[in-house]
């Protein structure tokens, strides 16, 4: 049996766009007439020609999974991300290229996909699993444990048209999660759950990953691809743009979002301002990912004690600033600084920046030099994080990274209490003798 899931060969998804109604009544007519006068042909395919052009979804996508494997996929809106889920899962065909499927696959796709809205919820899981491949008898074994995981108590027995958009999902996922699929694709569907259901749904993809379940996860919620995927795809104009570790792919993703990179020699010339220096006891770390706009540039940085000396090993519970100096180089009318610690995977523990602290910087003229200052407890349990600086701004509406800096140096907590989790809420215990 072969060790892959899934092979994706150089996929294309084109679609037709036409110029007008008009124009889709007339093209077959003008093909049609095409082959009758082949000696006018030339001159038909030329209004052909004008009468619609092909928009690329996708473009020659190629990718394989390994059974067993959890891969998220990334893009901005538009990429091509449910474009390509739908072709792995069956649902749409490619235009080009070839998909290989081995096993069962279970599909949360567009909310409510493949309910009849006029039967009821009972109805359609009967529906649901017999389209999966479950025989009557299997469904009727599992139905309690769907209906208990699903939680819309009465509104089972009611059509699916008079659902909201949560319970739809509910209904849809608790399938999908009890017909030990060998594939399951799931795309951004459970953004919609409330908190609890949410959590719920990523425990059972937990345990489906440690039953060796095949995982395809298309998530803007860049910390759920780093926590739950080994690996990640990153889609640009339905293209693969880059396939890596989850952290790296995200890195390369927020790169794409910011068209042009710092300019190293603007770089080289700040780096020589010796005064005050900060950052000259800090080992910069070789993973050090940094772009920008070029309108501004963080120029110094550092961490400080308790003690007031520049370290990167803190005690979790120990009082430290976080300082971050920048050069603007451009005029910028409201800049945003800040800065988050994520943890080995990427996934992004704490953080805060200058707007969240209700401390606009302002409109800053080209050549100002600010320095934010953040002072506070990490409070975070032991172990080694990483340290990443920015400073953006919203631009008619869209927030432009003027100058990040990820994964910048190696942050040592030392704590000497036990922590369950990354955070310690700094509790006050408090207990009284009743009897």
């Amino acid at each position: 049996m072969s060790n892959l899931a899934i092979k994706v060969e150089n996929i294309s998804k084109a679609y037709t766009i036409w110029k007008d109604p008009a124009a889709r009544l007339k093209h077959p007519f003008l093909d049609l007439a095409g082959e009758l006068f082949p000696a006018l042909r030339p001159r038909i395919d030329q209004k052909m020609h004008g009468l619609c052009t092909e928009f690329y979804a996708l473009k020659d996508v190629s990718f394989e999974v390994k059974r067993g494997e959890s891969v998220g996929i990334i893009g901005r809106n538009g990429s091509g991300k449910s474009t390509l889920l739908q072709i792995i899962a069956g649902t749409l065909q490619p235009t080009e290229g070839s998909v290989t499927v081995n096993g069962r696959v279970a599909a949360l796709l567009e909310l409510g996909s493949g309910f009849n809205p006029e039967f009821t919820g009972r109805e359609n899981v009967y529906l649901n699993c017999s389209i999966l491949g479950l025989t009557k008898e299997e469904t009727d074994a599992r139905f309690d444990s769907i209906a208990e995981f699903a939680d819309i108590g009465d509104f089972l027995d009611q059509p699916v048209k008079t659902y909201s958009s949560g319970m739809a999902m509910r209904l849809a996922f608790a399938v999908i999660a009890h017909i030990e699929a060998d594939i399951l694709i799931v795309d951004e569907a459970l953004a919609v759950g409330d908190f609890i259901f949410t959590q719920k749904c990523y425990n059972c993809i937990q345990q489906l990953q440690e039953k060796g379940c095949t995982i395809i996860l298309v998530s803007h919620d860049l910390s759920t691809i780093s926590q739950y995927c080994k690996n990640a795809i990153l889609l640009v104009n339905g293209k693969t743009e880059f396939i890596g570790s989850p952290n790296e792919t995200i890195n390369q993703f927020k790169k794409t979002q910011n068209i042009l990179g710092v300019d190293s020699e603007k770089k080289n010339d700040l780096g020589k301002k010796e005064i005050n220096s900060l950052n000259t006891n800090f080992s910069v770390s070789k993973n050090l990912k940094e772009y920008g706009s070029k309108f501004a540039t963080i120029y110094d940085w550092g961490i400080i004690d308790s003690q007031d000396k520049t370290t990167s090993t803190l005690q979790s519970e120990e009082s430290c600033r976080i300082v971050i100096r920048v050069i603007f180089d451009k005029r910028c009318y409201d800049p945003i600084v800040g800065y988050f610690i994520s943890n080995k995977k990427g996934m992004e523990i704490v953080g805060t920046n200058t707007k969240y602290n209700l401390r606009d910087l302002g409109p800053q003229e080209a050549g100002n030099e600010v320095e934010i200052i953040f002072e506070q407890c990490l409070n975070l349990a032991s172990g080694e994080y990483s340290l990443n600086l920015g400073c953006s701004e919203y631009i008619n509406g869209e927030l432009i990274a003027h100058h990040r800096m990820y994964d910048l140096c190696i942050i040592n907590i030392i704590r000497e209490r036990p922590l369950v989790g990354f955070y310690n809420p700094q509790t006050n215990l408090y207990i009284t003798k009743v009897r």
